[in-house]
């Protein structure tokens, strides 16, 4: 199916409204709902390789903001109110493109094909065997060197009483960073006046191929910079997690949360245990690990996380129709990234709540399937809700 047919089905099956991208990205245009608070405004971020950087940001009626560019459906601020009403952008990033085009740590990107890590850079599907960039030696991590976080998006405005919206969409052509399949892929973001961003992922595909889309942002709730998140409590709905071997591939079982420091059951200071004599945090250096996500189904988003910052009084939920969700802690931040306002990002300074399917599922057979092959749907939901306390 071609992308543009794709994208009517995915319009009359579950997307609401539409209207055109703005024609002349070096004027600031609104579409905005009457008297809803809510609006999109749009200006230039840059060129890369002569095609023009776009930044779009979404904004409610309460402040928050959430801004994006068209290069890696890349997440640049997100904007909340914390309980002074004093507004923070807490997700880690840069002030310019260049930033963003250099090496760094997938800094609020749109990561696929495949979200987290396959062993071996390498999977097989019905006898073939396909071999993927080991940029994360001896893995592939987050789609390869050139994955979708380094490509650019197509972006088509939606707007609605209850919400305005970001349609990106591309096709990554078959064999592209060693995945088969033509697969025509869409994500929305979308913000509504209750402090809610929702993303929906969908992908088709006409061969069959992995897929594990993820947003990649890292979050402080004190301010992007404004020292680290070990003082952050974390909950996380999760009975159980995934091990992994020193290279950080899951070895295939599911295990108890129980008396370890990987029990976030109840809300718990993150910098708690993270020092604790553990083998499983000595491979991470400290939390890089999947949580398999209680009671979740398929097409029904339920509560995976929340996160508060006592300090600003900003509590995040996430709600998610994946199966398991990555908690990582920015052990691997070292100060040498120059974030926002020359500010370095130091270890610690951030963290990750990736909702996704499990780590190497296409080389673990008992882990939910990622293969969709010639006439499925990939579509999942995840839910980044933010209040005060």
């Amino acid at each position: 199916m071609k992308m543009k047919q794709l994208y009517f089905v995915l319009l009359a099956t579950f997307l609401i409204g539409s209207c055109q991208p703005n024609s002349n990205p070096d004027t600031t245009e609104e579409a905005t709902p009457v008297d809803s608070g809510l609006s999109i405004t749009e200006g230039p971020f840059g060129e890369l390789d002569g095609q023009e950087v776009v930044k779009y940001t979404l904004k409610n009626k309460n402040g928050m903001e959430l801004s994006f560019i068209n290069y890696g459906g890349i997440l640049t601020n997100l904007i909340v109110p914390d309980r002074n009403g004093v507004l923070l952008d807490v997700t880690l990033g840069f002030d310019s493109l260049a930033g963003y085009t250099g090496e760094h740590a997938y800094f609020g990107s749109l990561v696929g094909r495949y979200g987290n890590r396959i062993a071996n850079g390498q999977f097989t599907i019905d006898g073939v065997t396909y071999d993927l960039a080991k940029n994360n030696a001896p893995n592939s991590l987050h789609g390869g060197v050139n994955g979708f976080h380094r490509q650019f998006w197509t972006v088509k405005k939606v707007t609605s009483e209850e919400s305005v919206s970001l349609e990106l969409g591309r096709t990554s052509l078959n064999m592209e960073e060693g995945f088969p399949g033509n697969l025509d892929v869409f994500v929305r973001y979308s913000l509504n006046n209750n402090n809610e961003w929702t993303i929906d992922y969908t992908a088709t595909s006409d061969q069959k191929t992995p897929v594990n889309l993820t947003q990649h942002a890292y979050f402080n709730l004190n301010g992007a910079g404004n020292g680290d998140i070990l003082g952050h409590q974390l909950m996380l709905n999760a009975s159980q997690y995934t091990p992994v071997d020193e290279t950080l591939i899951p070895t295939g079982e599911l295990a108890s949360v129980e008396n370890t420091p990987f029990d976030f059951r109840s809300p718990t200071l993150i910098g708690a245990r993270i020092e604790v004599d553990n083998q499983q945090l000595k491979h991470g250096g400290g939390y890089d690990h999947n949580w398999v996500i209680n009671g979740a189904r398929a097409n029904k988003s339920s509560q995976a996380a929340a996160l508060y910052a006592p300090e600003s009084g900003i509590f995040m939920e996430v709600y998610t129709s994946e199966p398991g969700i990555q908690f990582y802690c920015g052990n691997f931040l070292d100060g040498s990234l120059i974030g926002k306002g020359g500010k370095p990002y130091q270890k610690r300074t951030g963290l990750c709540l990736e909702t996704q399917h499990f780590p190497d599922s296409p080389n673990q057979e008992n882990f939910p399937n990622t293969i969709i092959g010639p006439g499925q749907i990939y579509n999942t939901q995840t839910i980044y809700a933010f209040s005060v306390r």
